[in-house]
């Protein structure tokens, strides 16, 4: 399986201007982070805010630019600014404010505003759009104007605009932070979708950890650099580290870490509902 992203030593300043436009100050925003991330997978991006993990999502597509480092996105090298059209075509994003993406009154066809700039023939957009349309399950709102949807369903209408765009990669910038839970369930359910039938590369920058456990891995940014990598199961694991830069965990996963500094030999990997609950049955039934 091969890397749809390789990122060497990436690193990334904002600059801090005074009333002139001078320079006074820069903040380091990433620092020398070393990412792979293969074409398939599905990887949860966590980190607090200001923590470098949507400067480092928005390097993906050519949004910013590194100041030094290698970044090579689908074999194509960012590292210089260059080439930022031809890797759009193959890495959509889906931003926190559904609003700000769409752009036309009607919803089929702001799903075809995206294939329609790439000089898509109009046989295949139809195609697109309606396919697009039904992967997100809003079929009955082809006609149905944006304004009239709801948060949740918004923000599938954004993301059946990327799909349109028939990318390899969709980059989900917290695309989930302004929606209530059943909004956060529908996109979710999306994502999983399109990675495990489609096989699109799902990068979802996050910080619900209950999301970041329907990840295949996830990656901890902290300070511009990169923390933990591993399966949920390996990362959640480090409760303490985790608490310690401001993040959380599953509250499961911190069930058995109370329960483990009284005493209570249960396996610190344990993730979801169901596995505590079996675990501490066992552990009961065992006494």
């Amino acid at each position: 399986m091969k890397n749809i992203v390789e990122a060497k030593d990436l690193t990334f300043e904002y600059l801090i201007h005074d009333d002139q436009g001078k320079v006074e100050d820069t903040i380091i925003a990433l620092d020398h982070i070393n990412v792979t991330i293969k074409e398939g997978e599905f990887v949860a991006v966590l980190g607090h805010n200001g923590s470098g993990k949507s400067t480092f999502a928005k390097h993906l597509n050519g949004i910013l630019s590194p100041k030094s480092g290698m970044l090579w996105v689908n074999n194509i090298d960012l590292s210089n600014g260059e080439h930022i059209w031809e890797v759009r075509k193959d890495v959509g994003m889906v931003f926190q404010n559904p609003d700000n993406q769409i752009v036309a009154t009607i919803v089929e066809e702001d799903v075809a505003f995206g294939p329609e700039n790439l000089g898509v023939e109009p046989s295949e957009i139809r195609k697109r759009v309606d396919e697009a349309i039904h992967t997100v399950e809003m079929d009955d709102y082809k006609r149905v104007s944006p304004n009239q949807l709801s948060g949740g369903q918004k923000q599938r209408i954004a993301i059946a605009g990327v799909i349109a765009m028939q990318p390899k990669c969709i980059i989900f910038d917290e695309s989930t932070a302004m929606l209530d839970p059943i909004g956060r369930s529908q996109v979710m359910k999306t994502m999983q979708k399109l990675n495990k039938e489609q096989g699109i590369t799902i990068i979802h920058i996050t910080h619900y950890m209950q999301e970041a456990i329907l990840a295949d891995r996830i990656i901890v940014i902290d300070e511009g650099k990169v923390l933990l990598s591993g399966s949920p199961k390996e990362v959640f694991k480090n409760v303490e580290e985790i608490r310690r830069i401001g993040l959380d965990v599953p509250d499961s996963t911190y069930l058995i870490y109370l329960l483990r500094q009284k005493g209570y030999d249960l396996d610190p990997t344990l993730l979801t509902t169901k596995e505590v609950v079996d675990a501490i049955w066992q552990l009961k039934s065992n006494n």
